[in-house]
């Protein structure tokens, strides 16, 4: 196998990577990849952060404003829903029409007699997994 890196400041930032399959190697080098790229960056009154995805517990729709939950803080964010949900890593998941959330963060799941199964995450956040995104969260969580 061979490596080449080429520093060039005038271009874009891209990973190329050409291999006869796909393996372990490749694998790892994309979650690298898209865990570098994916790096978010959060409003909060009259400050700017560079958030981390695996920092964030979820991302939520609230008051018709998307933000992201961390330990003890809410960050605005200015990208949809919807594009945050296909750049973001495999670890965050859909569970419901308004929140992606954190694999990695989720801390308990309670459910109840009716079927819903209620989530919540390590800063003490509580949703709730749509009838809709149930199935696939339970296989993702191996439930």
């Amino acid at each position: 196998m061979k490596f080449e890196l080429i520093i060039d400041t005038e271009s874009e930032e891209k990973v190329v990577v050409h291999a006869k399959k796909e393996g372990a190697l490749t694998e790892e080098i994309k979650r690298l990849v898209q865990a570098a790229s994916t790096e978010l960056l959060g409003y909060r009154d009259n400050e700017i952060v560079r958030l981390n995805p695996n920092d964030i517990h979820c991302i939520c729709v609230m008051e018709n404003k998307i933000y992201a939950l961390c330990e003890g803080s809410r960050y605005s964010l200015r990208q949809r829903l919807y594009s945050l949900e296909e750049t973001l890593p495999e670890c965050f998941v859909k569970i419901n029409q308004s929140c992606l959330a954190n694999t990695k963060q989720m801390e308990r799941f309670d459910t109840s007699i009716s079927g819903t199964l209620k989530i919540r995450f390590k800063n003490g956040h509580i949703d709730y997994v749509s009838r809709r995104q149930l199935k696939a969260i339970k296989e993702r969580l191996g439930i």
